[in-house]
């Protein structure tokens, strides 16, 4: 196979066929610091939430349960998202959150709503998630393609969803579960052969 001309490239930055010193952080430390702006989400994923309120609702903080209060009103273009338009979700002042504030889905513990309520409901625990929450750490560039930048922000962030590591590790086998959920098993395997056959060692 040509790695030159795979079509999985158009998706990914070549940034991600490379190895660097970050880890994921352990669930045990997480404190939430993703979810302390809220997220934007497209209108059908929107749409979607809205439609499986009643699997939600029991999971969601008990002040946070009436749907219509779970997006903000105003409406934004982007043009990543498949229907082209966003909305954000509703932000909450929380003192005792990760710099006092934090989305209508967080929960206490830093576990999101939404999350738990697909595992609940034997589902896939990213069933209800918002694309660019499944995403993060990991971003787009300015072509769409799938990247990790701002590394030296969210490694000296004391919430955030990556640390520092001892040795250097490729990127595609630290962020495996994001890339196998948004490429598909044929597209991370497509992804892991080009970066072998760069040269790549895997761990």
């Amino acid at each position: 196979m040509d790695s030159t001309i795979n079509p999985i490239l158009e998706r990914i930055n070549p940034r991600m066929l490379e190895s660097e010193p970050v880890q994921r952080c352990a669930l045990s430390e997480c404190r939430g610091a993703c979810c302390v702006f809220g997220v934007w989400v497209d209108l059908r994923e929107v749409d979607d939430i809205m439609r499986n309120a009643a699997l939600i609702l029991p999971h969601m903080p008990v002040n946070c349960r009436v749907p219509g209060e779970w997006f903000a009103a105003v409406e934004d273009t982007d043009t990543n998202s498949p229907s082209g338009r966003v909305i954000h979700t509703a932000v909450e002042n929380r003192p005792q959150h990760y710099g006092s504030t934090a989305c209508i889905f967080c929960l206490e513990d830093g576990k999101c709503a939404l999350q738990v309520a697909a595992i609940a409901n034997g589902l896939h625990p990213w069933r209800f998630k918002p694309f660019y929450c499944i995403l993060h750490p990991l971003d787009l560039d300015e072509d769409g393609r799938i990247t990790l930048d701002l590394v030296e922000e969210m490694v000296d962030e004391e919430g955030s969803c990556v640390r520092r590591a001892a040795h250097k590790t490729p990127l595609i086998n630290t962020f495996e579960p994001e890339l196998r959920y948004l490429l598909g098993e044929k597209g991370y395997r497509s992804l892991q052969e080009i970066t072998f056959k760069r040269g790549k060692i895997f761990e």
